[in-house]
């Protein structure tokens, strides 16, 4: 729940900062005048906060319920806070900004359903799960390749010199579509899953491995035991 809640602010205050940005309504506008791109004070908050927000995430995980996609998770949060790190530095900030709200859209969902799982309110969850489903292949299968790696790969070569740390960025990119395309995977399989059994089973990103204490409700414990 708290994870939902940052997501949802975080989320919401990153669309209220980037309405009026030319940036994300023509993608275009994060190369076109490049490196001469000023940081206002609602994109440094956004930026600060999304940072100090990943970072916590990183530390805490090594004492948090250990999943089966540990080392997926702390890829992705070192991913994403090199990313952040990158784009700040070579001010890049206007395509990490576009890059953060498409995350926090899906990850809303992602944690809204793990949340009302282990509460055990299952209708709920299932129909979390479906919206779930729509939102993350939107945006992270989406959106995210042939929109934004599109416009990296393609449109920024053509609208500004590259530099050495540009590819770097462009890789940490890609590499996070990869994680994406497992994660999906993940969720496909669980989708499947969810229409044999009638309902959604399980931790929406992954169970927990043996011998951790896991969230799990004693119905899924039960259940787990017997399979």
């Amino acid at each position: 729940m708290w994870k939902f809640t940052f997501y949802v602010c975080n989320f919401a205050f990153g669309f209220f900062v980037l309405w009026d940005k030319p940036w994300l309504w023509d993608i275009d506008h994060c190369y076109v005048g490049y490196p001469h791109h000023g940081v206002s004070t609602d994109v440094w908050w956004y930026y600060m906060i999304s940072s100090a927000f990943y970072w916590s995430l990183t530390i805490s995980q090594f004492w948090d319920v250990r999943r089966k996609d540990f080392w997926q998770m702390f890829i992705h949060h070192i991913a994403t806070i090199l990313l952040l790190s990158f784009s700040w530095v070579c001010n890049l900030h206007r395509i990490g900004t576009l890059v953060l709200l498409l995350h926090d859209c899906a990850d809303i969902f992602v944690e809204a359903v793990k949340a009302a799982k282990y509460a055990n309110y299952q209708k709920l969850c299932d129909t979390l799960f479906l919206g779930l489903i729509v939102a993350w292949i939107a945006t992270r299968i989406g959106i995210y390749p042939f929109y934004i790696i599109w416009s990296t790969s393609i449109r920024a070569p053509m609208l500004l010199p590259m530099f050495a740390a540009y590819y770097i960025f462009n890789t940490l990119l890609c590499l996070l579509l990869a994680l994406h395309v497992v994660w999906t995977w993940l969720i496909l399989h669980i989708a499947y899953n969810t229409l044999k059994a009638g309902q959604m089973e399980g931790d929406i990103r992954s169970s927990s491995s043996e011998g951790s204490d896991s969230p799990h409700t004693p119905n899924n414990a039960h259940n787990h035991k017997n399979k």
